[in-house]
C-alpha cells in the first residue's frame, strides 16, 4: 500500500506540475496529495475519506485537513481528476495495439426503491432505473464505461437511471483511434451510427444483434462479439467491489465525484 501511495502521488504532482501553473507555496497541503488521499479512499476505505486522511498522515507526514476543508478542495479539483483521468485514457488508447474496446453499463443506486420517498440526494423520477439483471428498480445513476480488452477503463459517461443505454450511447462523443473495434450488447445496436462511425472515424461497432435484427450475425460473429464482451462485466464487479453498502454524499455532485473516484481507482490499481 505504501509503493501504491507514492505511485500515485508521484504521477498526480507531475502531472500536476507539468499542466499548471505554480501552486501557493503558503499551502501546507498540496492538490496532489488531496486527489492522492481521495484515490486510497475509493481504492482501500471504501470511499471514507476520513479514513484516508489518517492514513496518509499517519504513514506519510501529510497534513489532516477537516472534513468541510477537505471536501472543499477536494469539490474545486473534479475537473481536473476527470482531465487526468481522460489524458490517461488517450495514453492507454495509443499503446492498445489490439485497438479491441468493450462497451456497457451498470447501475449506481443512491437508495433502495423503497425508500425513494424519503431520499434527499436526488428530487428527480427521472433517477428511477431498472436493473434488469437483479430484477428490481433503482434510484440513482448508470454508469456506461468504455475499456480495454483487457477490461481497462478508458472513458466513462454517466447519466440518470432512467436513460436507455441507446440514448446514452448516442449522447456520448466516443474518442477512439481509427481502425478500432467496440464491442457491445444488443442495446447499443443502433444502425445509423454503426454506418456513421465506420464511415467517418473508420471504427466498427460490432454489437450483438437482436433476434428481429435485419442485420443478422452469422454463428461465428456472434460467438466472437459474445467472447470479447465477457471481460466489461467481470471489471464492473470489480469495481464495484470498492464500494461501501452505501455511498455516502450529502450533494449529487459529491456522489458523483466517489463514482469518478471510484473508477479512477480501479484504473490505477490495474496500471501500478
Amino acid at each position: 500500500m505504501t509503493d501504491y501511495t507514492v505511485a500515485i502521488y508521484c504521477f498526480f504532482d507531475d502531472y500536476l506540475k507539468i499542466s499548471r501553473p505554480k501552486e501557493d507555496s503558503r499551502r501546507k497541503i498540496n492538490d496532489a496529495a488531496i486527489i492522492t488521499t481521495a484515490i486510497l479512499a475509493a481504492r482501500y476505505f471504501h470511499g471514507n475519506l476520513i479514513s484516508a486522511s489518517n492514513y496518509v498522515r499517519e504513514h506519510h507526514g501529510v497534513r489532516k485537513l477537516d472534513k468541510s476543508n477537505f471536501n472543499r478542495h477536494l469539490h474545486r479539483l473534479a475537473g481536473v481528476v476527470s482531465a487526468v483521468f481522460f489524458a490517461l485514457g488517450q495514453s492507454l488508447k495509443a499503446l492498445n495495439a489490439e485497438s479491441k474496446y468493450l462497451i456497457d453499463s451498470f447501475p449506481v443506486a443512491a437508495c433502495k426503491n423503497i425508500r425513494i420517498g424519503r431520499n434527499r440526494l436526488l428530487g428527480e423520477e427521472s433517477y428511477r432505473g431498472y436493473n434488469a439483471s437483479k430484477r428490481e428498480y433503482f434510484y440513482g445513476f448508470k454508469v456506461q464505461v468504455i475499456t480495454t480488452a483487457d477490461g481497462i477503463p478508458v472513458e466513462y459517461f454517466i447519466v440518470a437511471g432512467s436513460v436507455h443505454d441507446a440514448t446514452a450511447f448516442q449522447s456520448m462523443s466516443i474518442d477512439l483511434p481509427q481502425g478500432s473495434e467496440l464491442f457491445g450488447d444488443s442495446a447499443y445496436g443502433i444502425y445509423e451510427l454503426e454506418d456513421l462511425y465506420k464511415e467517418c472515424d473508420g471504427i466498427t461497432l460490432q454489437m450483438e444483434r437482436k433476434k428481429n435484427s435485419k442485420r443478422k450475425d452469422t454463428p461465428a460473429e456472434a460467438f466472437i462479439k459474445k467472447y470479447w464482451r465477457k471481460r466489461i462485466e467481470t471489471t464492473f464487479s470489480e469495481i464495484t467491489a470498492f464500494f461501501p453498502r452505501q455511498i455516502h454524499a450529502v450533494t449529487p455532485q459529491g456522489f458523483l465525484l466517489k463514482l469518478v473516484m471510484f473508477i479512477f481507482a480501479y484504473t490505477l490499481d490495474k496500471l501500478v
